[in-house]
């Protein structure tokens, strides 16, 4: 997946800035999908250079002009042409997992504290997943849009959980 589709994804909702599009990333697809501010104002250069893009210069009081970024008919295009296309999954290179498949062969110790870690990490962001669930969840009769966010955010904490479990499996296994 390119980042181009993530971005013309947002825009086909509304309109946004380069910064308000950082922001959608932490708040909508951060489960799957990360950015930098930077990332996104090169590919958005990229994309207007494209045509798939259009931005309208906003005048602001003490600060430069805010550019605003609408889809156009060309970027719904090429959006709408990467949609048909088959989904292919993303090879994984995983560091744990080397270090798990060594663990016979090096400080037990050491693969126990990663792993106890990795774990912490994973919960912490599995909480951060349910307060934004726990949220969604007192919406009476959500827009359409924040059906299909919620369903992507389900996919996050799912993958979250697998790996507490798995590092839960493996710690189980080698104490």
């Amino acid at each position: 997946m390119a980042l181009s589709h993530t971005i013309l994804t947002f825009l086909s909702e509304c309109a946004h800035s380069g910064y308000d599009l950082g922001k959608r990333f932490e708040d909508a697809v951060s489960c799957f999908w990360k950015a930098s501010h930077q990332q996104i104002y090169r590919e958005l250069s990229k994309m207007e250079g494209l045509g798939w893009v259009e931005a309208e210069a906003i005048a602001q009081q003490g600060k430069p002009d805010k550019k605003l970024y609408r889809i156009t008919e060309s970027g719904r295009k090429e959006l709408e042409s990467w949609f048909e296309l088959p989904c292919i999954p993303t090879p994984i290179r995983e560091d744990l997992l080397v270090k798990v498949l060594a663990g016979s062969y090096l400080s037990r110790s050491v693969l126990i504290q990663q792993l106890t870690d990795r774990r912490s990490l994973h919960q912490a962001q599995l909480d951060c997943y349910r307060e934004k669930e726990h949220a969604f969840l007192k919406v009476d009769n959500p827009e359409e849009h924040l059906v299909f966010r919620y369903l992507t955010l389900r996919r996050g904490i799912r993958y979250e959980v697998e790996w507490i479990d798995w590092c839960n499996e493996v710690l189980a296994a080698i104490s």
